[in-house]
């Protein structure tokens, strides 16, 4: 049987759900994740040529060109590679144990100048320690001393009570933070699963968090600008028609203001967002049991990391609200010009109807004027002709004919007048 032609995009998309999938892991063994995120303006493939360079370096297979992910065995460690939005992800993994599993990171079996040329800046680097349990008590106080400094420690039991995993979410003087994962069995794909969740947490926990100095930052910007708006709406109630253009161009110029620190900062408050979902998500993910005397993951992360996020959706509410209100009030503001523009032109129209009439006037004035100078000229010139025509035959006093003639070349002369006025009217019209 043969299918009908596939859409183009078929496999790709099918194979997305497939891509990624978590390291098989088996304790004892040594994690070392490191998240990147590249320089501004840096060309995109650049963590994908530093990882075609190491594994040349091992003999491995390497990564297409285009590629968002790898993941090889490279002897010494394995390497698996991840290219995200805003950052790269590496992480390395090395197999066995130590009385300090922290002592040696993974990163150790990493040829160190490839380390150091890495493009980017850290945003998050962890190291986790997955050992098999032992089925000792839970010395909290012994591990914090022994791995965490002594730091208070938060953890909890994971998928369903087959690990532990303990961390203090620190970062310590390595510049790694820790987690310890003690496994009771969980399988290979399991751990490896429980240890993504643990890394995701604690990267996107970092990554949202980068949008709360943005927020600290954004909020005196925008309580002077809405003092600028409270301005500008009282000036407003009793502003008279010559202070609207000013008050319209305050208006503008902080429209344009908050548009652009909105254009600039929406980007931000939404990957915020977005990050967040993903901890919270992974969170539920890890199904955690409580430990007696330690803080689960959740507790740890809805404490601190949710009082940021909320502070940075007000901020993103409150800039929102504040574009609508300027825009309202700029709307108000412009329709008290229209309204002030049209009585202009009212008052204007009216004037140049009054000019309009006073021209009629004017006009039929000089109209008239006009009859009595074509009258005088006519009734000359038929005077002058009644002289020529005198004589003994046809006696003519020419100014008898002159005073004959002036009420009818008068009429005459009128009524052509204004026939010729009405005949230029209906034209016009």
């Amino acid at each position: 049987m043969t299918l009908p032609p596939f859409h183009p995009l078929r496999v790709e998309l099918n194979d997305e759900v497939h891509a990624r999938p978590p390291e098989a892991l088996v304790p004892p063994c040594r994690i070392a994740h490191l998240a990147l995120i590249p320089p501004e303006g840096a060309p995109r493939d650049q963590a994908l040529a530093a990882v075609q360079d190491l594994a040349r370096r091992f003999g491995a297979p390497v990564p297409a060109d285009g590629a968002a992910h790898y993941s090889a065995d490279l002897g010494a460690f394995r390497l698996k590679w991840e290219r995200h939005t805003e950052f790269s992800r590496f992480m390395l993994i090395t197999a066995g144990g130590a009385a300090d599993p922290f002592a040696a990171p993974a990163t150790d079996a990493v040829p160190a100048d490839w380390l150091a040329a890495l493009q980017g800046r850290v945003i998050a680097a962890q190291q986790v320690a997955l050992l098999p349990d032992d089925g000792a008590p839970l010395d909290l106080a012994a591990l914090s001393l022994r791995h965490f400094a002594g730091n208070h420690l938060v953890g909890a039991e994971v998928s369903g009570g087959r690990a532990t995993a303990v961390t203090d979410f620190r970062i310590q003087p390595d510049g790694f933070s820790r987690f310890l994962l003690l496994d009771r069995g969980t399988g290979e794909r399991q751990a490896g699963r429980i240890v993504q969740r643990l890394l995701e947490i604690d990267t996107y926990r970092v990554m949202a968090l980068l949008a709360f100095p943005l927020a600290r930052e954004l909020s005196p910007v925008l309580a002077a600008q809405e003092r600028e708006l409270a301005a500008v709406a009282d000036a407003l109630v009793a502003c008279s028609a010559s202070d609207e253009p000013v008050l319209l161009d305050r208006l503008t110029r902080l429209a344009a203001e908050i548009e652009s620190g909105e254009a600039r900062n929406r980007y931000r408050f939404a990957a915020a967002a977005a990050y967040y979902e993903i901890v919270r998500q992974r969170i539920e993910d890890l199904r955690e049991g409580r430990i007696e005397g330690l803080q689960t993951v959740r507790e740890f992360t809805e404490r601190r990391l949710a009082p940021a996020m909320n502070t940075c959706l007000v901020m993103a509410h409150r800039q929102e609200m504040l574009s609508q209100r300027v825009a309202r009030a700029t709307q108000l503001l412009s329709t008290r010009v229209d309204l002030t523009r049209e009585r202009q032109n009212q008052a204007l129209l009216a004037s140049m109807d009054r000019r309009a009439r006073q021209q009629l006037r004017l006009q039929q004035t000089v109209e008239g004027l006009s009859v009595a100078a074509i009258t005088y000229y006519v009734v000359g010139l038929i005077a002058y002709a009644a002289k020529a025509l005198s004589g003994p035959r046809l006696p003519l006093r020419e100014d008898i004919v002159a005073g004959l003639a002036v009420p009818l070349v008068a009429a005459a002369v009128f009524f052509g007048t204004r026939r010729v006025r009405r005949r230029m009217e209906k034209e016009e019209a």
